[in-house]
């Protein structure tokens, strides 16, 4: 008896340092990658043009993962890969399909993977470069996880993902905006919070400094994201009074209708994670926030991925513009998708240069 006793003392002793010795590791292993120049890639054509009416498309893709069957397990699902690397081949060609359908003039995708356990370690800028030719583009990098061993039976491993922009136009330059983030543990768990800046000329000296974000979600106290979107929006100020043209578009992680549930209905299972943007965030900028809505024909555009897409599930709009007061806008709405490439649908908008 005694010595089965030690065998079990020696057998906890093991698996409690096993377990100290990877909390060490991953907080050791924690970073913020900071601000800092992001290196231009591709040639567009020249510059824009006041009064032409442009097309910008923005989709958070999922990592490639989110087919309309599939569940994150951080949403409430079972799931924390991709289903297999044959289907994440097919949905980003999909993916990428979609958005060279649009024949956009500018195109701000969030949550592509470069190397991640989770994505079977894919390049997947590549699906993307590949079909949005003749543009210039940049990758700002948000995300640089250490290896996460949870879910025990599939463990979400590393990740590391970004945020790319692509112009028909020139960009100048461009650089990564850190943003602050939750200090607590839940900081393991959220992404390297960031915003890119891309400088594009246009005709008359001016520029269109055009942002791509994706805001907290994964907080404890919903604040974080209000933070982030004030630093934000100073910034967006600071270039509009130098006299130059401003879109930031992106995920907000926000219901940017206020109350979602208006259009699409109540849900068979109430989130809180998506709290309207407060008034007061958006009180004194030059700035106004864009909801891509089409009043005859409402479309969210995102679902949460508590399982499968289904009728009743969460959805709402969390995809959107900020758009500076020198810019007129002529539509905004959602490309409806069924989400059958990703947890959230694409969003548009059209608008002229004034």
């Amino acid at each position: 008896m005694r010595r089965l006793l030690k065998v079990i003392l020696s057998i906890i002793i093991v698996i409690v340092l096993i377990a100290a010795l990877y909390f060490a590791y991953v907080f050791i292993a924690y970073h913020r990658i900071g601000d800092g120049p992001v290196t231009v890639q591709g040639k567009g054509e020249g510059e824009l043009s006041a009064g032409k009416e442009y097309k910008i498309v923005s989709w958070n893709i999922g990592f490639g993962a989110y087919e309309d069957d599939y569940g994150f397990f951080m949403d409430g699902g079972t799931q924390s890969w991709a289903w297999s690397k044959e289907r994440l081949d097919a949905n980003l060609k999909n993916i990428a399909a979609k958005l060279s359908e649009q024949a956009a003039d500018l195109y701000l995708i969030q949550e592509v993977d470069i190397d991640a356990t989770r994505s079977y370690h894919f390049d997947e800028r590549i699906y993307l470069t590949d079909v949005l030719t003749d543009s210039s583009f940049i990758f700002a990098q948000n995300y640089d996880s250490p290896f996460l061993m949870y879910p025990i039976t599939q463990p979400h491993g590393a990740s590391k993902a970004g945020l790319m922009t692509f112009s028909k136009a020139d960009i100048n330059s461009a650089e990564r905006v850190e943003l602050p983030i939750e200090e607590s543990l839940m900081k393991l768990l959220d992404l390297d919070r960031c915003y890119s800046k891309s400088r594009i000329p246009v005709s008359g000296g001016k520029e269109l400094v055009l942002y791509n974000f994706h805001l907290s979600a994964y907080t404890s106290d919903g604040t974080i994201a209000n933070k982030q979107l004030q630093i934000l929006l100073d910034d967006i100020q600071a270039e509009y009074n130098k006299g130059n043209y401003c879109i930031a578009g992106g995920d907000f992680n926000k219901d940017i209708l206020g109350d979602s549930s208006k259009y699409f209905g109540k849900s068979d299972i109430e989130y809180t994670w998506a709290q309207p943007i407060p008034e007061e965030v958006l009180a004194g900028y030059k700035a106004k926030l864009v909801a891509p809505f089409n009043e005859a024909s409402p479309v969210p555009s995102c679902r949460n991925a508590d399982g499968p897409y289904h009728k009743g599930q969460y959805v709402l709009t969390i995809d959107g513009f900020l758009v500076t007061d020198n810019i007129k806008v002529n539509r905004s709405d959602v490309i409806d998708t069924q989400f059958k490439y990703s947890d959230h649908n694409p969003v548009d908008m059209t608008f002229v240069l004034k």
